[in-house]
């Protein structure tokens, strides 16, 4: 037989070729990949970064006005500005070009008030009334009087104080104050359709909800608030202030009541209670003081103030404080948004200032995410998501900590119930099954791992939860009944015949009798406790514990696998040096191997953990979907995962929902990439102390 040696330099271009450029192939995919999260991580950064921008606010043009006279209302489609004084009414463009000629008024108006779209304008002609109506069509104004272009004198004598709403394009709800009492008037195409008189009523301020359905009227101290129905008006609560009012207003959704004080500006709205809603002052306004005016926004729950030195200050309803400042000129009369709250006209003595306004999400803060926020019509702050209803009033409620809380609570709950299985099965995998059922069982396991999620989840929600109702008392039974039986077994089988106890084979005499037992703990109980779950009061079908058992099937396989895997990375002289000083082979498991393993270990629970909070299709599909913060085991939850999955498809392009969504996404990233990056550190200094461990050896 002749023996080939080869030289000791010898040198294969071929060879060394291929290995650089694999090498090279190897390096250039590795970094793409690191390039492409990172691209992904920066993406999400770009998307969500504008929602924590500051409001902005500068000057754009500056328009002279022709008539001096002071300003009895005013408003903008945000092109063409409208006003109207005690003289005339005139549409002024805003880019500076030469204004229509205005139109004479017949007679001297002593007050107006516009209803809450700023479509329709209501004037006190000496005690009488007229309509008017600014009509804006392809950038040229008309004047409009839908109820005809003479004053409506009332029966009850003249008008002292009015209030104006618009329930459509064609009717309209008026409050006027007279002599006799409180005349609500419903007109529509310059007939009278409905009065209702409240008698011996007298009011300082007077206010419309923008439905028509209430009217608030403040005389002194007291606030009364009356039901208007179409057979008449009923006073559903009286309120005592702590300060005569100063002025009324109404947010946008009508439900939020600003009440301007010598304290500032106090936020109120109706909660629910036993006889029925009835208002409450939620917070004052930080920085509210001195007000002077209040301008709200058509569409947004926003308002403006100004006081006598000239501060400008923007406010939100979910928010403690001004969220604007800025400090101009004094001599401010009166402010007037456009249309979309993205400008600001401020009139001062014979001219106007029109401000460009940077306010996207007005009601968006960090704080919003995390903090109990309390929400219109609700009893108490809370933490709430619900980004989305049927009504164009509803006010979004963006809370993340429901979501945060559901995703933890099925994560450690799945974590839970999977940890005792997995380190259990590898355990007894590793150290005590015998080598040939090993290379049987451990692929078995590990197939597991490639069930897709989406059908875990199907069978959790569809087979799993109404059996899990049904017998709810065998499955909380389980656990301790299956540990009890295997501390049996172990107490047992010493008892059993030789030939019984070959070493590695005890499974094949466990596994059917453990089956045996868990079929009798999940049928017994429903003979005494049929549908036990229909009959709990606050039992939902999905809910906690079937997702956290999907989730924790689906864990099994990963956390098996990786501490199976630390399992054998310990030397197998430790082992072998436990057993030769006379350990048996569970002390040698529980006091050399175990520790030796339990970092890897750790990682291997720390990997599921962040598999668990990544989970989308499960949580989807086995709870509820129930963004909650409260609950137990047996209540529904949203992770966050699926919450994104959910609610993603219906979210506007670049709306403060579809960046809160992107928002949820980055937190969720980090969160994983954190977990995995610790647990894999933790498994790389497993792997070189035992390698320098073997070296020494």
């Amino acid at each position: 037989m002749s023996i080939n040696r080869i030289p000791v330099h010898f040198s294969d271009r071929r060879r060394r070729a291929t290995d650089n450029l694999v090498r090279r192939v190897v390096t250039a995919c590795g970094v793409g990949i690191l390039l492409l999260m990172l691209l992904l991580f920066f993406w999400l950064i770009w998307v969500v970064l504008p929602l924590f921008s500051a409001p902005g606010m500068h000057a754009t043009t500056n328009i002279q006005l022709w008539d001096k006279n002071p300003m009895l209302a005013m408003g903008s489609d945000g092109h063409l500005g409208w006003r109207i004084s005690r003289n005339e009414a005139r549409f002024i463009p805003l880019d500076g070009q030469p204004a229509a000629p205005a139109l004479a008024l017949n007679g001297k108006p002593d007050a107006a008030i516009a209803s809450f779209d700023n479509r329709s304008v209501l004037l006190n002609m000496q005690g009488e009334l007229l309509l008017m109506q600014p009509v804006i069509r392809n950038g040229s104004g008309e004047w409009g009087f839908p109820l005809g272009d003479r004053p409506l004198r009332l029966p009850q004598g003249p008008v002292s104080n009015m209030a104006l709403t618009s329930l459509n394009d064609h009717q309209w709800l008026i409050a006027a104050q007279t002599a006799d009492g409180i005349s609500l008037l419903t007109l529509e195409n310059q007939q009278k359709v409905n009065q209702i008189l409240l008698p011996q009523q007298q009011a300082d301020h007077l206010l419309l909800s923008p439905d028509g359905s209430l009217l608030y009227a403040s005389s002194g101290r007291l606030l009364r608030v009356w039901q208007i129905t179409s057979d008449g008006a009923q006073l559903r609560e009286t309120q005592t202030l702590n300060l005569p009012p100063q002025s009324l207003h109404m947010l946008a959704g009508g439900r939020t009541l600003l009440i301007q004080d010598a304290r500032g500006v106090q936020q109120w709205f109706a909660i629910a209670s036993d006889q029925g809603p009835r208002l409450q002052q939620i917070h004052t306004f930080n920085g509210s003081q001195q007000v002077r005016g209040i301008t709200p926004e058509p569409q947004r729950r926003v308002f403006a103030t100004y006081d006598a030195q000239g501060k400008v200050q923007l406010f939100a309803s979910k928010q403690q404080g001004a969220i604007l400042t800025r400090q101009l000129a004094p001599g401010i009369q009166a402010l007037a948004f456009a249309p979309h709250g993205d400008a600001l006209i401020i009139e001062r003595a014979g001219e106007w200032q029109q401000f460009a306004l940077d306010n996207p999400w007005p009601d968006f803060t960090w704080r919003n995410l995390w903090q109990k926020i309390w929400y219109e019509n609700y009893p108490q702050a809370d933490w709430v998501w619900q980004s989305t209803a049927a009504g164009d009033s509803y006010q979004a409620k963006f809370s993340l900590m429901p979501l945060v809380l559901g995703t933890l609570k099925a994560a450690c709950l799945a974590l839970l119930f999977a940890t005792p299985l997995a380190l259990a099965a590898a355990m007894y995998t590793a150290w005590f099954m015998s080598p040939g059922l090993r290379r049987w069982v451990k692929p078995a396991i590990e197939m597991m791992g490639a069930l897709p999620s989406v059908v875990i989840g199907l069978i959790a929600g569809v087979w799993l939860a109404p059996h899990i109702s049904t017998a709810l008392v065998g499955v909380l039974l389980l656990p301790p009944v299956l540990a009890a039986t295997l501390l049996l077994c172990g107490v047992l089988s010493p008892r059993l015949p030789a030939s019984w106890r070959r070493p590695g084979f005890e499974v094949i005499l466990l596994l059917p009798l453990l089956l045996v037992v868990t079929l009798l703990t999940l049928w017994l109980p429903t003979l005494f406790w049929p549908e036990i779950g229909e009959r709990l009061a606050h039992y939902e079908q999905r809910n906690l514990l079937v997702a956290a058992l999907a989730m924790g099937f689906a864990l099994v396989p990963l956390i098996f696998t990786l501490s199976e895997d630390a399992l054998f990375s310990v030397p197998g002289a430790l082992g072998q040096g436990s057993l030769a000083l006379g350990a048996t082979p569970w002390q040698t498991l529980t006091r050399v191997v175990l520790p030796g393993a339990s970092a890897g270990i750790f990682a291997a629970l720390m990997i599921g953990f962040g598999r668990a909070v990544g989970e989308t299709m499960i949580v989807l599909m086995a709870t509820g979907n129930t963004p909650v913060s409260e609950g137990g085991l047996f209540a529904g939850l949203r992770a966050l995962s699926a919450n994104i999955a959910i609610e993603m498809p219906e979210a506007a392009a670049g709306s403060a929902h579809y960046r809160i969504l992107f928002l949820s996404a980055l937190l969720l990233l980090i969160f994983t990439l954190v977990i995995n990056t610790i647990a894999e550190l933790i498994r790389q200094r497993l792997r070189q102390r035992y390698s320098q461990h073997e070296g020494h050896g």
